[in-house]
């Protein structure tokens, strides 16, 4: 008897681990929780300014070199901020800066005054200053290569046409202005053209207008009545010199001199003076 229930009892256990391995085999597979993926936020919209390379002092005509490109977003562009295109920096060269820049500053619309704008040139202007223009062509003006901020001499060249003169004195050439600060080439500058000329036009910068003391203006006045004006452009932050000198043919041309003992001139320096000496 008791072997009869143990043989049941196994059958009755064999029967369930049976259903319980068909049940296992048939049942469909439990699909695992998959974790959401978080879309990447979109790239930040960036935009490329204008910004001051270096500190740049109220009164600045401004150059290539003045700008630096700096990028912000768009979200935090203020009005105002002036964008970094071929366009924008063609119409700043020349421009009067109106107020102090750090370096890095960005470049507002309300801080510049352009050349075209009204009051720029007595904007520009030192105190007692006076502004005045003279007539140069490609070549005496230096193949248009002259910009606002340069600093440049002022030198004359006239024909002595008297009958007595003799041929090594018959053309001269004089420095009649040193070190005098251009204010605004033409009219070219203030359209953004190369002063040289506009590449579609080929037109060529046919007036400099310059800085000078009223003593100045007066001098650079009559020299223009007498002969051809030059404009001879300086090095940055070179020696001022404001000696007037003259030069004759003869002194270019020995083929000139009419025969006369020629005079011997030296230029003697003192410290921040100069003076020419001459020996006959």
């Amino acid at each position: 008897m008791p072997l009869r229930f143990f043989l049941a009892g196994l059958l009755v256990l064999t029967a369930v681990g049976l259903g319980l391995v068909g049940y296992q085999a048939t049942k469909p597979p439990q699909t695992m929780p998959v974790a959401a993926v978080s879309e990447a936020p979109p790239p930040t919209q960036t935009v490329d300014i204008l910004a001051a390379s270096r500190s740049l002092p109220a009164g600045t005509l401004m150059r290539d070199e003045d700008f630096a490109k700096r990028s912000v977003s768009v979200a935090s562009l203020p009005d105002g901020a002036v964008k970094d295109t071929a366009e924008q920096r063609a119409e700043l060269r020349g421009a009067l800066l109106r107020r102090y820049l750090d370096a890095g500053a960005m470049l507002m619309q309300g801080d510049i005054l352009h050349p075209r704008d009204r009051g720029f040139l007595a904007a520009v202007l030192e105190p007692g200053a006076r502004a005045i223009s003279l007539g140069v062509d490609a070549v005496s003006g230096n193949g248009g290569l002259i910009w606002p901020g340069d600093r440049v001499d002022v030198i004359l060249t006239q024909q002595l046409d008297a009958k007595d003169v003799p041929a090594g004195k018959r053309y001269v050439g004089e420095t009649i202005l040193s070190d005098v600060r251009v204010v605004a080439v033409d009219q070219s500058i203030a359209q953004g053209a190369v002063a040289s000329g506009d590449n579609s036009t080929g037109r060529i910068a046919r007036t400099v207008t310059l800085e000078l003391t009223p003593q100045q203006a007066e001098r650079a006045a009559v020299a223009d009545r007498l002969g051809k004006i030059t404009l001879a452009i300086r090095a940055m932050d070179g020696v001022t010199d404001n000696a007037t000198r003259s030069v004759y043919s003869g002194d270019v041309s020995p083929a000139l001199a009419d025969g006369s003992p020629q005079s011997v001139r030296m230029r003697v320096i003192e410290g921040k003076d100069a003076r020419d000496v001459t020996f006959e």
